[in-house]
C-alpha cells in the first residue's frame, strides 16, 4: 500500500452522477490514491447529490441561475466552496457548465473531465447522434485535462466501442457510458498518483507517451 497521502478530490455534477458513482466505488479500495471529499452541483435537484449523501459524502448545491449572466461570480463562489474542503483535484462528472478562463486558471493541471466521444472528434453536445450521422464505425469516451477551450485539453485516457448497424443514440450512449465507468477511475488514479504528467499537449503516464490514438479499454 502506498505511503503517500491520498489526494483530496472534489466532484462536480449536474445530473444523476453515474460517473461519480464509479469513482466512489473505485476510491473505496485502500490503495486507491484519491479520496472524494465533497460532491457539488450547479443544480440543487441533481439526483447525484442524494446518491452522494447516501454514501456519506459532504455535498453542496450552488444554483447558477441565481447569478444571472455573471459566470465568474458563480465560479468564484464555487471556487470558495471547494477551497473550504481543501480540494486538490477537481473532477467534472457530467457538470454541464462552460467554465471561464478565470476558473480554469485556478485549477490548471488539477481539473479533469470526461467527454462521450473519441476526441478530437465530436467535441460539444449530441455526440452519439453526430457519430451515427457521420457513419463512424468506432465511437467512445475520452478523459482529458480541462483547458480554457472546450474539449481540447491533453488526453489522459480513451475507451472505444464499435458502432453497430442497428444502433440508435440511446443504445450507443449506453455502451459508451459503460466504457466511461471503466476509464474514469483509471484516469483519476493516474493523475492522483502522479503517474500522469503533461508534456506540452501530450500526457505521459509513467514515462509512456499517450497520444490521441491511445486507448484504455
Amino acid at each position: 500500500m502506498s505511503t503517500q497521502p491520498k489526494k483530496r478530490v472534489g466532484v462536480l455534477i449536474s445530473g444523476r452522477g453515474s460517473n461519480m458513482l464509479s469513482l466512489i466505488e473505485a476510491a473505496k479500495a485502500p490503495d486507491y490514491p484519491a479520496e472524494i471529499v465533497v460532491v457539488g452541483s450547479n443544480r440543487p435537484d441533481a439526483k447525484g447529490l442524494e446518491r452522494a449523501a447516501d454514501e456519506g459524502f459532504a455535498t453542496f448545491a450552488l444554483d447558477h441561475k441565481l447569478y444571472g449572466k455573471d459566470r465568474e461570480a458563480f465560479e468564484r463562489d464555487l471556487h470558495a466552496m471547494l477551497e473550504q474542503h481543501n480540494v486538490e483535484l477537481l473532477v467534472l462528472a457530467g457538470f454541464l457548465r462552460l467554465l471561464t478562463p478565470w476558473f480554469v486558471n485556478q485549477w490548471q493541471g488539477r481539473m479533469i473531465n470526461i467527454h462521450p466521444a473519441l476526441l478530437p472528434s465530436f467535441p460539444g453536445l449530441h455526440t452519439h447522434e453526430r457519430a451515427l450521422t457521420e457513419g463512424v464505425r468506432i465511437h467512445g469516451a475520452t478523459v482529458h485535462f480541462v483547458t480554457a477551450e472546450m474539449d481540447v485539453g491533453p488526453i489522459i485516457a480513451q475507451g472505444a466501442v464499435p458502432v453497430l448497424d442497428g444502433d440508435n443514440p440511446d443504445t450507443l450512449a449506453a455502451r459508451v457510458l459503460a466504457v466511461e465507468h471503466q476509464i474514469y477511475p483509471k484516469a483519476l488514479e493516474a493523475v492522483a498518483s502522479g503517474k500522469a504528467s503533461v508534456d506540452g499537449f501530450r500526457v505521459k503516464i509513467d514515462g509512456t507517451e499517450q497520444t490521441e490514438e491511445s486507448l484504455i479499454c
